[in-house]
């Protein structure tokens, strides 16, 4: 996380106007004790580039990487700040959906979390190797579950207009760096 190369990527890419998916796991395989491995260096990292749009992609969980007891917390303390108003988070990953829909009380504290800021999370730019558009929706229908317990205008938003507001203001910012850059 702290190596310069990325802190060169994402000051380009903020710079040119793209929008950053950021696959980084939040801890290790085997958890550490206290606050999640790579947690304060991802703080580090994020705040560094607050001109970039960021996703981080499915919040830091992975098929090994299991959410901490307090993940949803965590993810609060990051949407909370001001510092980190720059970054969005992707659950579209079907490993995300069977940590966030694995239990009443967890599918109660990500409604809850989407509730309280509905634009700041979206579902739709990481999806493994769909084959299929049924594959690819596969994963949507299983957050069946959250979409019932979200408000309607915060489940339109996580569902497509975060997605599409993001890379719409995506594609204007890098036509206009684009237009400034290009050779004639």
């Amino acid at each position: 996380m702290l190596n310069p190369a990325l802190d060169r990527i994402l000051a380009f890419a903020g710079e040119a106007g793209l929008v950053v998916i950021l696959h980084n796991d939040i801890n290790t395989v085997r958890p550490t004790k206290g606050k999640p491995a790579h947690f304060e260096d991802l703080q580090k990292v994020l705040s560094a580039h607050k001109g970039t749009t960021i996703i981080w992609a499915h919040t830091g969980l992975g098929r090994f990487v299991k959410p901490t007891s307090d993940h949803v917390d965590l993810l609060r303390e990051l949407v909370s700040s001001d510092a980190f108003s720059h970054v969005h988070f992707d659950i579209s990953w079907d490993e995300v959906a069977k940590w966030i829909t694995a239990d009443e009380q967890t599918l109660q504290a990500w409604a809850r979390l989407l509730n309280e800021y509905p634009d700041r999370f979206l579902w739709g730019s990481d999806s493994v190797a769909p084959k299929s558009q049924a594959d690819y929706v596969k994963t949507f229908d299983v957050y069946q579950q959250l979409w019932e317990r979200l408000d309607p205008q915060t489940a339109a938003k996580v569902k497509s207009q975060n997605y599409e507001r993001l890379f719409d203001d995506a594609r204007r910012k890098v036509r206009e760096w684009e237009a400034q850059h290009a050779k004639r």
